[in-house]
């Protein structure tokens, strides 16, 4: 916290303040551009005053006292005066420029440079209401003080016109015009703070429900996946009531504001006329009382109306976007790196807490169908590497869903961190990758940012490094190249999920055959960079060498189990003796681009590929003759 920072200052610094503070320099530095302005709006104060006075002569001086002609040059001098208007109406325009163009000018400037200094800050990440600022947000200040400058100085001159219309008739048209006129008047004004922070309010609630809609539409998998729609429901109905109560407030709010527009508008012409015959005993001769009923009903109700208008909608946008110029976003915290603490011993992991744990879980697609998973018990410590087994159709990806919390077990238990699984746990505890990898229309960066949106571009380099994405990303030109899954291999889909699961780096990650459609070299090097990760790893295995790395292995034969290390498992399972002799490795579905040179490809996978390869030739020698 910065010296002399006052933690409740936001709370009693409302918008319309901040806004103030920043105004006040900038109108005081533009003088002589209001007073120019001013200068020709008095064209349209000279219109206002003859308008309900000429009006008042010609009744008296003219046609109530017998002299029609008197009375039609009083009402020629009130039509003339619309002329020096429409003139002014240009002048003031020209002036106009003056003042709305260096406050979009200066808006600019000031978003352009927080955006350089934040991406200055956050290597290069330049956040989007930057862009937004410099775009939208800032023609929509300069449009709305236009429209407040314009409408503002009408009101006041033509107020002022009327006023000295009504004094020049009869100061005591004053007592019973000015008090509904005052009254209507302050509790607009009052209205005007608490309707910005309503409008604000039901700004950042639609906006909040906007980018909850448009995440939702984007994730309809990932939520089926990870089995959280009912939460998923939860948060989108909290977002709709919270944008319903904000539209209520704002709602009534505006009922207070046509309550403040009818005392000023409609009060004053009632209250004359129900005091006409007070007037006209004090000496406000019939004339008189006409032109105040002119002065009232033709300028000062339109003018009054024209700014409450005005102030209610484009002035309550205005105070909010120009807030979000002024309200400075707080400087980046400095983050600690991150850093990957170092992997504690295999056996101290076990000796944790699991990650994950099945306590004799049972499965069955049907009440009546075999279980597929039969009494299962199953701990995943943190930092371990196991890999699953068996032929296809064994359940190894039914215990991967179960695994996950996508299926839930129709006996037994699944525990996560020694706590019962629960679906509004899932997307913080494990990610689940499966064959087919989900790849979304966008830019390279946001799809490998889906599952960690604050990962710098650092990070991601060296991730590409680490799983091998480099080459991809050498092809698409950079991490802003847009995407279109079409146009990816199978193979590159399945990189590209990959480097999505580990720049997110979750305590669980599952990998059911998410590496099938990679050639082995680019396989075993995606699979010991996850190695290298604190978080438990379980890989579904798609060729035998990833059981071979891994710490543990899980035999599957339908409901028979058995788990052990590989060379466990070489003396005790048979099917896993059978396995390691017909386990041939499927043709991948590779692509040219993403072959991983041999000097690029670790010197334990180099020696992986070289023993599979020995093993290959000796099955595939024939057995001497006997003799």
């Amino acid at each position: 916290m910065k010296p002399g920072h006052d933690p409740e200052r936001p709370a009693r610094d409302t918008a319309l303040r901040r806004v103030s503070r920043e105004a006040r320099p900038f109108l005081r530095a533009r003088t002589g551009a209001i007073l120019r302005l001013s200068g020709w709006s008095l064209l349209e104060f000279a219109q206002t005053f003859l308008s309900g006075y000429g009006v008042a002569r010609a009744l008296d001086d003219g046609f109530l006292a017998g002299r029609p002609a008197t009375g039609l040059l009083w009402l020629a001098v009130a039509a003339v005066a619309v002329l020096p208007s429409v003139l002014a109406a240009r002048g003031v325009f020209g002036r106009l420029a003056d003042l709305v163009e260096p406050l979009r000018d200066g808006l600019v400037r000031r978003a352009v440079a927080r955006a350089l200094s934040g991406a200055l800050g956050r290597s290069g990440d330049v956040s989007t209401r930057s862009l937004s600022q410099v775009t939208h947000q800032s023609e929509i200040a300069r449009d709305g003080w236009a429209g407040l400058v314009l409408t503002l100085r009408s009101f006041v001159f033509t107020a002022a016109g009327a006023v000295t219309g009504l004094l020049a008739l009869s100061p005591a048209l004053l007592l019973i015009v000015l008090p509904p006129l005052v009254l209507g008047t302050a509790l607009f004004l009052g209205t005007l703070p608490p309707m910005a922070a309503r409008q604000r309010a039901y700004l950042a609630a639609d906006e909040a429900y906007a980018a909850h809609a448009g995440e939702l539409a984007a994730s309809v998998r990932d939520i089926a996946a990870a089995g959280t729609a009912g939460r998923t429901v939860a948060e989108s109905r909290a977002l709709a009531d919270a944008q319903l109560a904000a539209s209520r407030s704002l709602a009534r709010w505006s009922a207070v504001r046509v309550v403040a527009l009818a005392v000023c508008g409609r009060f004053p012409p009632l209250l004359l006329l129900l005091g006409a015959p007070w007037l006209l005993r004090n000496g406000l001769t019939p004339g008189g009382l006409v032109g105040a009923l002119t002065y009232l009903t033709q300028a000062l109700a339109p003018a009054v109306q024209a700014l409450m208008t005005m102030l209610g909608t484009a002035g309550g946008r205005l105070v909010v976007v120009l807030d979000r110029f002024t309200d400075a976003p707080p400087p980046p915290a400095d983050e600690p790196a991150r850093e990957a603490a170092p992997p504690a011993s295999r056996s101290a992991a076990r000796e944790a807490t699991p990650v994950a744990e099945l306590h004799e879980v049972t499965f069955a697609y049907g009440p009546r169908a075999n279980p597929v998973l039969d009494r299962l018990s199953l701990a995943v410590g943190a930092g371990e590497h196991l890999a699953v087994v068996g032929p296809s159709g064994s359940g190894k990806s039914t215990l991967a869903a179960v695994l996950a919390g996508t299926e839930r077990p129709t006996g037994g238990a699944v525990r996560w961190r020694g706590r019962p699984a629960r679906p509004a746990d899932a997307t913080s505890v494990r990610v689940l990758l499966p064959q087919h990898a989900y790849v979304f229309s966008g830019s390279l960066r946001d799809n490998l940012r889906y599952l960690r949106p604050d990962a710098r571009d650092r990070e991601i380099a060296a991730m590409a490094d680490a799983v091998g994405l480099d080459t991809l990303l050498s092809r698409l030109g950079s991490l802003d190249a847009a995407v279109e899954p079409d146009r990816l291999s199978q193979g590159e889909r399945q990189l590209v999920a990959l480097g999505r699961a580990y720049l997110a780096a979750p305590p669980l990650l599952i990998l059911d055959e998410a590496t099938s459609r990679l050639d082995p070299a680019a396989e075993t090097r995606a699979e010991l960079a996850f190695a290298t990760l604190p978080g438990a790893l379980v890989v579904v295995a798609h060729r035998l060498s990833s059981a071979r790395r891994a710490d543990r292995t899980l035999v599957m034969d339908g409901p028979r189990t058995q788990c052990g290390t590989p060379g466990e498992l070489l003396r005790s399972s048979a099917l896993y003796r059978d396995l390691s002799g017909l386990w041939e490795p499927e043709q991948a579905d590779t692509v040219p681009e993403q072959e991983v040179p041999e000097q690029d490809v670790p010197e334990e996978a180099r020696r992986e590929q070289r023993r599979l390869g020995e093993e290959r030739a000796i099955r595939s020698t024939p057995p001497p003759s006997p003799v």
